[in-house]
């Protein structure tokens, strides 16, 4: 029996990287409310893609790393981005079958779960948001996914990532 080293780690820290950076990028005006987050987004990919190597854990530790980019509490998105690779990891056998289209509803949803988990905490904590204008990074996300997709996915096909 031989079983095959997974190969392709570096793409897979690299488009993390990437996904941080992007979420530092400053945008003009109102495109600010739509910012998609990135991070959140690259992690159900790869969930998605790879679930037999990315998962809760690498939820747990990009959220953290976020909590500390972000100057958040810390837990704060390692909750949430755990809870969202738990999600992906239960449903991504429907989901990955699925037209872009309809798995741009699904990261739609996956995304709310996430920003409703931060808007509860920062509640809890004593600092809840001002207006509703708070879940508008999920529609941007959703809108955004049918690109950021099909870039990982010629990525993970191009470099082999296994």
């Amino acid at each position: 029996m031989t079983t095959a080293r997974p190969t392709g780690r570096w793409v897979i820290v690299i488009s993390f990287l990437v996904a941080f950076l992007l979420a530092g990028v400053p945008l003009p005006g109102e495109l600010q409310r739509f910012r998609p987050d990135w991070v959140t987004m690259v992690l159900i990919y790869w969930c998605m893609a790879l679930p037999h190597r990315i998962g809760i854990g690498v939820g747990w530790s990009v959220g953290l790393l976020l909590d500390i980019g972000r100057g958040a509490l810390l837990g704060q998105h390692a909750l949430a981005l755990a809870v969202v690779a738990y999600l992906t990891l239960q449903t991504y056998r429907r989901i990955r079958v699925a037209p872009l289209w309809q798995q741009a509803f699904s990261v739609l949803a996956f995304l709310l779960v996430e920003q409703i988990l931060i808007f509860w905490i920062s509640g809890v904590i004593g600092y809840p948001p001002r207006d509703w204008w708070y879940l508008a990074p999920a529609i941007g996300g959703m809108a955004l996914w049918p690109l950021l997709f099909v870039i990982l996915r010629d990525a993970r096909r191009y470099f082999q990532v296994s």
